[in-house]
């Protein structure tokens, strides 16, 4: 298939998740309130020595972009779900479209919106007193890691939405993703943990990019950090995507 329709299928994409204002809706406002609450609660953490921070607005640009993204990302599934549901899928795969564009399309989707949303979020935050202290480098760094997390995040539900072809088991997937970001050094500085939860988020592959991108954020920017962040992000897209390929021939040779 043409880059043109691969550009056709990923503009429905967007536009079925813009018709959608519950899908985006939550991804939008729920990362804005918790970190209105976490600076509000935990705005005095920055006085423990060994804080990263001297503004916990600061710390948390990094959590609420990847939160965001979380949320956002699982409306492909979702819709890739719908579809197998409506019939769409089959009249799909039985048109010259080839078929990795088919994941290729939504993943592109998904992308789309997690760049968006990390825009929004640094614009949002910035206007209340943070301060992305890497400037243009660091906005161009979070940006590319977020569209890679919307698709990595976003190639897993698409991979369940093929395996079950059911939105409603895509859906209750989401817990999991959402703990995992729950399990990492999201809210909180590793450095300053202790016990199992420090074990669990010095394991957790979201710690490591997350502390990149938020060093980029506090500290200036680095090669090293950007490096470090979108290798990390750039491997789970990887996975995620073989993953989905696989659950897309999985269901071709089935049906």
């Amino acid at each position: 298939m043409s880059a043109g329709g691969v550009v056709s299928l990923s503009r429905r994409s967007i536009s079925n998740t813009l018709r959608q204002p519950q899908m985006w809706v939550p991804s939008m406002a729920f990362p804005l309130i918790f970190t209105a609450l976490n600076t509000g609660a935990m705005g005095r953490a920055t006085r423990l020595p060994g804080f990263p921070a001297e503004s916990f607005l600061d710390f948390a640009v990094a959590t609420a972009v990847v939160q965001g993204v979380l949320f956002g990302a699982t409306a492909g599934g979702s819709d890739m779900a719908v579809d197998i549901q409506d019939g769409f899928f089959d009249r799909l795969v039985s048109s010259p479209v080839s078929r990795p564009t088919i994941v290729l399309a939504r993943l592109a989707g998904a992308a789309v919106l997690g760049a968006v949303q990390s825009l929004v979020f640094m614009a949002i935050l910035t206007a209340f007193g943070a301060q992305v202290r890497g400037g243009a480098p660091a906005v161009l760094t979070i940006v590319a890691v977020a569209m890679l997390l919307a698709m990595a995040i976003g190639g897993l539900s698409v991979a369940i939405a093929l395996k079950t072809g059911s939105s409603e088991v895509v859906q209750a997937a989401f817990p999991v993703f959402f703990i995992s970001l729950f399990t990492s050094s999201a809210f909180f500085p590793r450095e300053l943990m202790s016990g199992w939860f420090k074990t669990v988020a010095s394991v957790n592959p979201l710690s490591f990019m997350i502390e990149s991108v938020r060093a980029l954020i506090i500290g200036g920017f680095h090669v090293g950090d950007a490096m470090r962040a979108l290798a990390i992000v750039a491997a789970l897209a990887g996975v995620s995507l073989l993953l989905s390929l696989r659950a897309l021939r999985s269901r071709l040779a089935a049906g």
